[in-house]
C-alpha cells in the first residue's frame, strides 16, 4: 500500500501498428518513383504533365507529413486509485468548469443544460467545482433554462450518486434505460420514474418559453433592453455552495460578457478569456475544464483521471493539458458525411499523442490556469516584460499583462504562483470585480489574447492556443478512459458539415500563412521539429484544396483534348499499384478500428468532396483576408438532436444542397467530368498530333470523380433541399463550358 504512493499515476504506452508502416512505406516508394518517371520524362513534358508532377510534389510532401505524424501512436492508462491514495478526496484541487454557447437557436438550450446537468453529477467534490456558462447570445431564454435546470439538478445529482449512475446526462439516461431489470429494487424504480417525470417536466417548461415570450421582469428584467451584439455585461449567480458542502451542487454561474458593435470581440477566444478572468475574481480554481454546449460528461470520473495525468510527478512537470477525443452519441451508420473522423483520431491523433502531444481541440480539455496564464515549463512567463513582472512582483507590470483590476492582479500572482486557495463561499461579493472584467474593452493595452488566456486571430482558437503551449516546450497528452470521457453531438447534414470545415480549414490556414506557423514555433521556439511536422498536417488543409482541384481536371482536360497526363507504357503500372496499395491500407485501417466497409468508401468521398468544395473556399476565405477585404466570419455549427419520427430517419444521411456558393465547385467538377466522358464516348475527341492520346487511366479518373460525386449527380435531377439549386445549377454549367471552351483553344493553338 505504501509503495502504491510512490508509483506513476499513468503510464503511456506505445503502439506499433506494423502492417500500416509497410503499406505506408510502399505508398511513398511509389509516390517517389512516379516523381522520378516525370523528372526522366521532361524532355517530352507537356503541360498537363507539367502540372500533373506539380500536383504529384505536393501528393508526396503531404504523404511524409503524414506518415511521420501517425507511426508512433501512443495512449496513457491512468490509476485513478493510486491518485486517490496520494491525494485524500479533501485535498483534490478546486477546478472552474467552462461551457460555451453563442446561439439559442442554432445550439438549442436543452442540449446546454444536459451538459451542465452531467457536470454539476461529476464524482468529484462538489464544493471544489464551479460551472461557468457563458451565453454569447445573451439570451433570456438559457438563462431561463439554466434557472429551471438548477432546480431539477436538485434531484437529478443526489440521484445519480445514489445508484451510481453512468450516464449523467438526463435525456441521454432516460432515453437509453428502462427501469426493467429483476434487480431493480421497488425503490430505485419509484425514483426512477419519479426523475424522469421531472426531467419531462422541464423539457416542457423549456419548449414553451422558446414558443412563447419569457416575461422580461425581475431577474429577466435585464434581458429587456439588451441586443445581442450591444448589451452591458451580466452575470448572474444562479446557485452558490455556500456551506462548501461536498455533496451539495457545484457553484452554478452565468455570463453574458459585454459587447458593443465598435469593439471586437474575438468570437469563442474572447468568449473563453472572459469566463477565464471571471472565474479567476470569483473562485481561482487552479485547473479549468472547458465543454462545447453538447459535450456532456459520459464518464463521471473523467476530472480524475485527467488529474492522474496532470499531478503525476513527471506529468506536473511537463504537461500543460490532458485532451479527451471528441466522440459522438448521435453517429450515422456508415457515417455518411464522413465526420465522425474515428479511424483518423486513432491513427493520426495517436500518432501525434506519441510526439510533442496531441493538439487542443477547444473542447473536453482540462488545463492548468497557470499555462493559461503563459507560464513556461521553467516557471516563467516567455516574454521578458513578464518575466519581470513575475519575479518582482510589481503591480504595474502585472497590471500591464492581466489588466487593472487588482482582484484579478492578486488571484492571477496567486495562480501563477500555485498558491492554494481558500474557497470562495460568497461569490455575490465578487460579481463587481468580474463585471468589470467582462468588460469588451478590458483586453486594451494588455497580454489576453496575445500571450495569455486564449489568443486571437483566427477562427480555430483552438490549435492556435494549443500551437502557442506547445512552443513553450509543454507537452500535452491524450486522455483515454476506458470508459469515453465526453460525446457529443455532430452535423447531420451536408450544409452544416460545409459550414463547419470550411471554418475550420480557414482558421488552420490563417494560422499557417500568420506570425504563429509552427515553422517559426520550430526555427525560434521549444515546438520539436516532428510536431511541427503533425501542425502541418491540419493546418494545410486549405491548401490541399489547390492541386486536389487541378488534379481533378486533368483527367476531364486530357480526355477532351485527346492528351495524357498519366504515364505510358511500363510506367502505366505506377499510378496503378499506388491506388491499390493506398486503398487497401486505408480500408485495412478502418477495419481494424472497427468500422465497415461503407463507412470507409464513404470517407474517402467525402474527402474529395471537402478538400474540393469546404476547404476551397476557406483558402478563398484566407485570400480574402491577407488581401484585407473581408475577415472570415465564424459560423456557429447548427446543433441538432437525433431524428424522433420515421419520415425523419428514412432521409437521414441524404445530401441537402442550398443555394450557398460551397457547392458551385463539386457541381462544376461534376458536369466537366460527365462533358469529358461523353466526349470520349461519343468519339468527339480530336486526332492525336503526337504520341498517345487519352486513355483508360484518364478515364477511370473522370469516371472515379463522377462516382464520388454520385450525390451530387442525383441532386441535379432532385427538387426541394435534396435538388441542387437551379442558380447553382446555371453557375456550374457556365463554368463548365468556359473550361471546355478554354481546352478547345488549346487545341487550335
Amino acid at each position: 500500500m505504501g509503495n502504491d504512493k510512490h508509483l506513476p499515476l499513468y503510464d503511456k504506452i506505445w503502439v506499433k501498428h506494423r502492417f500500416s508502416r509497410v503499406m505506408d512505406s510502399f505508398t511513398l516508394l511509389l509516390l517517389f518513383l512516379l516523381l522520378a518517371y516525370r523528372i526522366f520524362s521532361l524532355n517530352n513534358c507537356t503541360v498537363p504533365q507539367l502540372l500533373a508532377f506539380m500536383c504529384e510534389s505536393w501528393f508526396t510532401f503531404l504523404w511524409i507529413v503524414i506518415i511521420t505524424t501517425k507511426w508512433n501512436p501512443a495512449y496513457t492508462i491512468t490509476y485513478v486509485q493510486r491518485l486517490l491514495l496520494r491525494v485524500p478526496e479533501s485535498e483534490l484541487p478546486a477546478v472552474d468548469l467552462f461551457v460555451t454557447t453563442a446561439d439559442p437557436v442554432l445550439e438549442p438550450p436543452i442540449i446546454t443544460i444536459n451538459t451542465v446537468l452531467s457536470l454539476l453529477a461529476l464524482d468529484y467534490p462538489s464544493h471544489k467545482l464551479a460551472c461557468y456558462v457563458s451565453d454569447d447570445g445573451c439570451s433570456p431564454l438559457n438563462f431561463y433554462a439554466l434557472l429551471e435546470a438548477s432546480k431539477f439538478a436538485k434531484l437529478w445529482v443526489p440521484f445519480c450518486k445514489k445508484y451510481n449512475i453512468q450516464l449523467r446526462a438526463p435525456f441521454r439516461y432516460f432515453t437509453n434505460t428502462t427501469p426493467n431489470n429483476n434487480e431493480d429494487t421497488p425503490e430505485f424504480i419509484q425514483d426512477w420514474l419519479r426523475i424522469k417525470e421531472e426531467y419531462e417536466r422541464l423539457n416542457r417548461k423549456i419548449m414553451n418559453a422558446t414558443h412563447n415570450s419569457i416575461p422580461l421582469d425581475g431577474d429577466f428584467s435585464i434581458f429587456s433592453n439588451a441586443n445581442p451584439k450591444n448589451h452591458p455585461t451580466i452575470i448572474k449567480v444562479i446557485w452558490e455552495n455556500k456551506e462548501g458542502l461536498a455533496d451539495e451542487l457545484p457553484h452554478l454561474i452565468y455570463i453574458s460578457r459585454e459587447k458593443k458593435p465598435q469593439h471586437p470581440h474575438h468570437y469563442k477566444a474572447g468568449a473563453m478569456n472572459v469566463l477565464t478572468r471571471v472565474s479567476g475574481v470569483m473562485t481561482n480554481a487552479p485547473y479549468i475544464l472547458n465543454l462545447d454546449c453538447d459535450m456532456y460528461v459520459h464518464n463521471p470520473k473523467i476530472i480524475l483521471h485527467a488529474l492522474c495525468i496532470l499531478l503525476d510527478t513527471k506529468g506536473e512537470k511537463e504537461v500543460a493539458f490532458a485532451q479527451c477525443i471528441q466522440q459522438y452519441y448521435d453517429g450515422i451508420k456508415d457515417d455518411p458525411f464522413g465526420n465522425q473522423l474515428a479511424a483518423m483520431f486513432l491513427y493520426i491523433g495517436g500518432g501525434v499523442s506519441g510526439l510533442q502531444g496531441v493538439f487542443y481541440s477547444g473542447t473536453n480539455c482540462l488545463s492548468r490556469r497557470k499555462i493559461i496564464y503563459g507560464l513556461s515549463p521553467h516557471h516563467q512567463i516567455q516574454n521578458t516584460k513578464m518575466d519581470h513582472a513575475i519575479t518582482t512582483g510589481k503591480s504595474s507590470e502585472m497590471k500591464a499583462i492581466f489588466g487593472t483590476s487588482k482582484v484579478l492582479v492578486e488571484s492571477a500572482t496567486d495562480a501563477l504562483e500555485g498558491k492554494t486557495l481558500s474557497p470562495n463561499n460568497n461569490l455575490c461579493n465578487s460579481l463587481e470585480a468580474a463585471r468589470e472584467v467582462a468588460s469588451c474593452e478590458y483586453d486594451y493595452g494588455t497580454a489576453w489574447g496575445k500571450q495569455v488566456g486564449w489568443i486571437y486571430g483566427s477562427t480555430s482558437e483552438d490549435v492556435l492556443t494549443g500551437l502557442k503551449i506547445h512552443n513553450k516546450g509543454w507537452r500535452s497528452e491524450v486522455c483515454s478512459s476506458d470508459r469515453i470521457g465526453f460525446m457529443g453531438c455532430s452535423p447531420q447534414n451536408t450544409l452544416n458539415v460545409m459550414g463547419q470545415q470550411k471554418r475550420w480549414a480557414s482558421g488552420l490556414g490563417d494560422i499557417l500563412l500568420s506570425k504563429h506557423s509552427p515553422i517559426f514555433g520550430t526555427l525560434f521556439g521549444k515546438l520539436q521539429f516532428t510536431e511541427c511536422i503533425a501542425y502541418l498536417y491540419i493546418t494545410s488543409w486549405a491548401l490541399r484544396s489547390i492541386p486536389e482541384i487541378c488534379y481533378a481536371a486533368l483527367s476531364a482536360y486530357c480526355i477532351i483534348t485527346n492528351s495524357h497526363f498519366l504515364p505510358k507504357e511500363f510506367g502505366q503500372w505506377i499510378p496503378v499499384m499506388l491506388l491499390v496499395i493506398y486503398n487497401i491500407s486505408t480500408l485495412v485501417e478502418y477495419l481494424k478500428t472497427g468500422l465497415s466497409f461503407r463507412t470507409w468508401w464513404n470517407n474517402q468521398r467525402m474527402i474529395r468532396i471537402i478538400t474540393m468544395n469546404a476547404w476551397f473556399f476557406g483558402f478563398l476565405s484566407i485570400i480574402l483576408k491577407r488581401l484585407r477585404i473581408s475577415d472570415p466570419v465564424f459560423e456557429i455549427t447548427k446543433k441538432d438532436q437525433p431524428a424522433s419520427n420515421e419520415d425523419d430517419n428514412e432521409n437521414i444521411g441524404r445530401f441537402t444542397f442550398n443555394e450557398s456558393a460551397v457547392f458551385v465547385p463539386g457541381t462544376t467538377i461534376l458536369l466537366i467530368q460527365l462533358i469529358a466522358l461523353f466526349t470520349k464516348l461519343l468519339g468527339w475527341q480530336p486526332v492525336v498530333r503526337s504520341g498517345h492520346g487519352s486513355g483508360v487511366g484518364e478515364m477511370f479518373c473522370s469516371s472515379y470523380l463522377v462516382i464520388c460525386y454520385w450525390s451530387f449527380l442525383k441532386g441535379l435531377f432532385l427538387k426541394g433541399k435534396y435538388g441542387i439549386p437551379l442558380s447553382t445549377i446555371c453557375k456550374s454549367t457556365m463554368l463548365a463550358f468556359l473550361f471546355v471552351h478554354l481546352c478547345k483553344l488549346t487545341i487550335k493553338d
